[in-house]
C-alpha cells in the first residue's frame, strides 16, 4: 500500500508560500507526455478477488471532529467525513442481479478530504478530490477510489497546510508581505487551486479528464488504476483562468465557455477529438452587471449553444479578500438583470439576447429547439435545476451546516426550470416550472438524461430530490416531463449522489437502460445502487467496505 503521504514528483522543496508548477519535462524523462495519445492498459481480476489493497487500521488517516463542540454521532454523517484512506480497491458481493450488458467503468469525481492535520475545511466544494470507480463486467462488480494527485493536494500533505486558494479557503499567511506575495500571485492565476474534484469527463479520443473551475485543475487519469497521469495541458494561447466547469462533451467534440473578466463576456470555444487545442466559435458580451455571470454549466441544442448570464456574477474584490464573505467569489446584482444568449454552432454568430426572470442555477439538464409546422426553429426550450433565485443554496453547503442537522426542514426550494426563448426577435424569454416542484419535494439538483437526447427533445431526467424535513436532496429521482409525474427512491438516513443513467446497447425507448448512484448511509456505511431506468425499482446493490463520502459528478467509460 502506497503510503498516505506524497512529496513533490520532480522531488522538488515546497515552500508554504510556493507555486507547485507542474514539470512537463520530469514526465517526459519518466516516458509520458500529454501530447501523445494515451493508451490504457486493461487490469484484469482474478476470479477468487474479494478484497484487494486494503490499508491497516493503522494507516487509516485520522479524521478531526468538524467542530469544537460536542459531535452527536447521528449527526456526524459519513457523506460529510473526509475519506478513511487513500486508496482501496477490491470486488464487491452483489445482492440482486447486475444486467450482463452493462459492461464498462462508471467513474464518479467529488471533494473527499475536508481537512489537513488539524484544520477544518469550511465548504462542501473545498475538498480534495477522491476519484470512485465501479467496473461492471459479466455480472460482477469491482469497485475502487483513489485520491487524484493534484499540485494543491501534493503540497497540503507535505507542508501540513493548505497552499493553494481553494473555493473558500486560502492559504494562512505569516506576515504581510506573504500575503502581498500570494495576492501577486492571484493575478497570475498561480495561487489558484488545480484540486480538480467536481467533474470527469471521457473524450472523444478515450482520454479521461478531471476538472474543476480553474483551467489549470484540468487533470488526466487512467480510469482503470485512478492514477493521476498529469496536467492537460491546452496548446492554445486563449489563456485565461477559469472556464465552466461542466464542458459539453460527445464523441465528436468538446465544447466550454471561458468567462472574460475584464471585459464582460464569454467565448465559446470547441476541442476536436485527439488534440488539446481550443478553438473559438464566437464571442458573448455581457448585456449587465459589472462583470460575468457564474457559469458551472450551460446547456447546447442541436444547431445552438445556450449561453447563460446569471445575476450571480463573479467578484474580484471578494476573490481577494482572506476570508470568505457569504457568496464566496460572487455577488448577487439584482438589478442588472439575468439573460440568455443563442449562439450559432456553425456561423459563431448571436441569433438573440433575450431578458429572462433572475434564476440562480448550477447545472443546467438539457436544451432543445422547437420547430412549427414548416420545420422552421421557433424557440429553444432550456431545462434546469433553479433555487427560485435564492443565493442561500452556496451558504448552506457550508460542511457545518451539512454535518449538525437538527431535523429541521431547511433545504432552500428548487425546482425544474424550464426557460422558453423564443427565436422571432423577442426581448424577452419565459421561466417556468417544467413540472410540479411537489413530485419532488421541492428539492432539485445533479441531473442526468439519456446521452443519446443531449440537445434532443427528451421525456425523462433523473435527479437527486427531497423528502421532506431535509437539509440535503435525500432522494432519486425520475422525472417524465410529458406526464408531468415523478418517482421517487427513498432510504432513511441515506444521502445518494448524482443519479447517472446508462443506456442498454440497441435500446429503442428513452429510459430503457440502468441508473447508477453511491450512497452514504447514515450508519457510516455505503453501497453501490442500481435501479432499472424505466420502472425506477432497485435491481441490485452492492455493499463498500466502508461509507464513502458524498461525491459530485461521473462518467461513463465502456468496456472496448
Amino acid at each position: 500500500m502506497d503510503s498516505l503521504w506524497f512529496s513533490d514528483i520532480c522531488g522538488h522543496h515546497v515552500s508554504p508560500f510556493t507555486m507547485l508548477d507542474f514539470d512537463q519535462s520530469c514526465h517526459r524523462k519518466h516516458g509520458f507526455s500529454l501530447e501523445n495519445k494515451l493508451v490504457f492498459g486493461r487490469k484484469l481480476y482474478k476470479q477468487a478477488l474479494t478484497i484487494a489493497r486494503v490499508v491497516s487500521p493503522s494507516q487509516l488517516a485520522i479524521v478531526p471532529s468538524p467542530d469544537k463542540e460536542p459531535v452527536d454521532p447521528d449527526q456526524n454523517h459519513v457523506a460529510w467525513t473526509s475519506v478513511k484512506q487513500e486508496r482501496w480497491e477490491g470486488e464487491l458481493v452483489v445482492q440482486g442481479e447486475i444486467p450482463l450488458w452493462l459492461k464498462g467503468t462508471y467513474l464518479r469525481n467529488g471533494p473527499g478530504l475536508w481537512h489537513i492535520e488539524d484544520y477544518n475545511f469550511r465548504h462542501l466544494f473545498d475538498g480534495y478530490a477522491t476519484l470512485v470507480k465501479l467496473h461492471f463486467e459479466d455480472g460482477r462488480l469491482i469497485a475502487g477510489h483513489r485520491q487524484i494527485e493534484s499540485e494543491a493536494y501534493k503540497a497540503a500533505k507535505k507542508n501540513k497546510k493548505i497552499c493553494f486558494r481553494e473555493f473558500s479557503e486560502v492559504p494562512k499567511h505569516e506576515n504581510f508581505m506573504a500575503y502581498v506575495g500570494d495576492l501577486s500571485k492571484l493575478l497570475s492565476g498561480s495561487s489558484l487551486t488545480d484540486n480538480a474534484n467536481t467533474g470527469v469527463v471521457k473524450l472523444g479520443d478515450g482520454r479521461v479528464v478531471c476538472l474543476t473551475e480553474t483551467q489549470k485543475g484540468s487533470l488526466v487519469i487512467d480510469p482503470n488504476s485512478l492514477e493521476t497521469l498529469g496536467r492537460f495541458e491546452y496548446s492554445d494561447s486563449l489563456g485565461g483562468l477559469i472556464h465552466s466547469a461542466h464542458p459539453i462533451v460527445t464523441d465528436a467534440e468538446f465544447l466550454t465557455l471561458l468567462p472574460d473578466l475584464l471585459k464582460p463576456g464569454y467565448l465559446v470555444v470547441r476541442m476536436e477529438p485527439g488534440t488539446n487545442e481550443r478553438k473559438v466559435i464566437g464571442r458573448v458580451n455581457c448585456s449587465g452587471g459589472p462583470a460575468p455571470g457564474w457559469v458551472h454549466s450551460f446547456p447546447v441544442t442541436q444547431h445552438y449553444v445556450v449561453v447563460p448570464e446569471m445575476p450571480l456574477r463573479y467578484c474580484a474584490q471578494n476573490l481577494l479578500r482572506a476570508e470568505p464573505t457569504p457568496l464566496y467569489k460572487f455577488q448577487w446584482h439584482p438589478q442588472s438583470k439575468a439573460f440568455l444568449h443563442v449562439m450559432c454552432k456553425a456561423s459563431g454568430k448571436v441569433v438573440t439576447s433575450v431578458e429572462v426572470p433572475l434564476f440562480v442555477t448550477f447545472h443546467f439538464i438539457n436544451a432543445y429547439e422547437e420547430e412549427d409546422e414548416d420545420g422552421r426553429v421557433t424557440s429553444i426550450i432550456a431545462d434546469c435545476c433553479e433555487h427560485h433565485a435564492d443565493t442561500s443554496i452556496l451558504d448552506q453547503l457550508r460542511l457545518k451546516n451539512l454535518r449538525f442537522f437538527k431535523g429541521e426542514d431547511v433545504l432552500p426550494d428548487a425546482r425544474v426550470g424550464r426557460f422558453k426563448i423564443p427565436l422571432d426577435g423577442s426581448r424577452n424569454g419565459k421561466l417556468e416550472a417544467a413540472l410540479d416542484a411537489d413530485e419532488h419535494g421541492r428539492g432539485m439538483d445533479m441531473c442526468s438524461i439519456n446521452p443519446a437526447y443531449l440537445g434532443k427533445k427528451y421525456r425523462y431526467a433523473y435527479a437527486c430530490g427531497a423528502q421532506r424535513p431535509c437539509h440535503f436532496p435525500n432522494t432519486l429521482t425520475k422525472l417524465d416531463f410529458v406526464e408531468k409525474k415523478a418517482k421517487n427512491w427513498y432510504d432513511e438516513g441515506a444521502v445518494p449522489s448524482e443519479p447517472f443513467f446508462v443506456a442498454r446497447p440497441g435500446a429503442t425507448e428513452e429510459d430503457d437502460g440502468v441508473v447508477i448512484s453511491l450512497i452514504s448511509e447514515k450508519n457510516g456505511g455505503g453501497y453501490a445502487l442500481l435501479l432499472d431506468g424505466s420502472t425506477f425499482k432497485e435491481i441490485a446493490r452492492a455493499k463498500l467496505p466502508y461509507g464513502l463520502p458524498y461525491g459530485l459528478h461521473g462518467c461513463w467509460v465502456p468496456k472496448k
